[in-house]
């Protein structure tokens, strides 16, 4: 994203800030807690879409890191970093981070820092593979990337299931238009694409359906730690946010990216689709 394309979104609310030097980064922080944060993201290194840095690039140095982290803690805030590469990634699991997003170029060192700090790996893989599937969606340079990342993304949440890490499950999803089709009524093919990789050949990940709906079900809520602690669980006083699907998505987790396969939707024990009721975009 342009420079000033970013400051002119910021100071019409967008909800980012840019920081640089320690005082810097807590003021940071501080703004978005103003703003009702119930999470801090910071980005650890390059990404995909913005047009200038590397996604291997650390964007952060230690000291920015661990001020950052603690002020989110001082106000029991949890923090995720957007992390592609493996130093950022090493440097945001040793600052006290809770979340890696995307977790693109993991090596030994990083997935064995996981474990022994607890933090939980999010890969995203929906938006990666959409994104490979669909150039025309973003410029040809961060096409070019997502070429890339996305098949070290696969690599890495292999190894990582494969050593035990425990996995969340998020799909980078912050939009839902009528003509995207990544919207909020497809975040569904996550599971799909955790237990089976349907870019190729359906090249297993790792993962079996009934891990993949744990892990988008009752581990998700641990990335917001303080901040959802009802949440995860079928169970008295908790949260009532559950769905009720015509088929058994433990036969076939496929069923989750069907939309049509989801009959029932409760959100906070209101019911917002049942059999027989219209539902719209925004409401479903």
């Amino acid at each position: 994203m342009p420079l000033d394309l970013l400051h002119d979104r910021i100071e019409h609310g967008l909800p980012l800030c840019l920081a640089d030097g320690v005082d810097s980064a807590v003021l940071a922080v501080r703004k978005q807690i103003r703003r009702g944060a119930k999470v801090i993201k910071i980005c650890a290194t390059g990404g995909v879409l913005s047009r200038i840095d590397s996604p291997t690039a650390a964007q952060f140095n230690n000291s920015e890191l661990e001020a950052m982290v603690e002020e989110a803690t001082r106000t029991n805030l949890l923090v995720a970093a957007h992390a592609h590469g493996t130093s950022g990634i090493i440097a945001a699991l040793n600052a006290g981070v809770k979340t890696i997003e995307h977790g693109s170029y993991l090596d030994d060192e990083a997935i064995a820092l996981m474990k022994e700090k607890g933090a939980i790996p999010v890969a995203t893989r929906f938006i990666q593979v959409n994104g490979v599937r669909n150039p025309q969606n973003m410029p040809p340079g961060s096409f070019k990337k997502i070429l890339v990342v996305e098949q070290e993304n696969l690599r890495s949440y292999k190894a990582a299931i494969k050593a035990g890490v425990k996995i969340a499950l998020g799909t980078d999803l912050g939009l839902s238009f009528e003509a995207s089709n990544f919207n909020h009524g497809m975040n569904g093919h996550e599971f799909a694409l955790d237990a089976y990789s349907r870019l190729r050949d359906s090249v297993e990940a790792g993962m079996t359906p009934l891990q993949a709906i744990e892990a988008g079900t009752a581990t998700a809520p641990e990335t917001l730690g303080p901040q959802a602690p009802l949440s995860g669980q079928l169970k008295e006083g908790y949260d009532a946010d559950f769905i009720a699907l015509c088929e058994d998505p433990v036969a076939d987790i496929r069923v989750l990216a069907r939309p049509d396969k989801v009959t029932h939707v409760w959100k906070g024990g209101e019911s917002f689709k049942s059999a027989g009721r219209s539902v719209g975009l925004w409401s479903a």
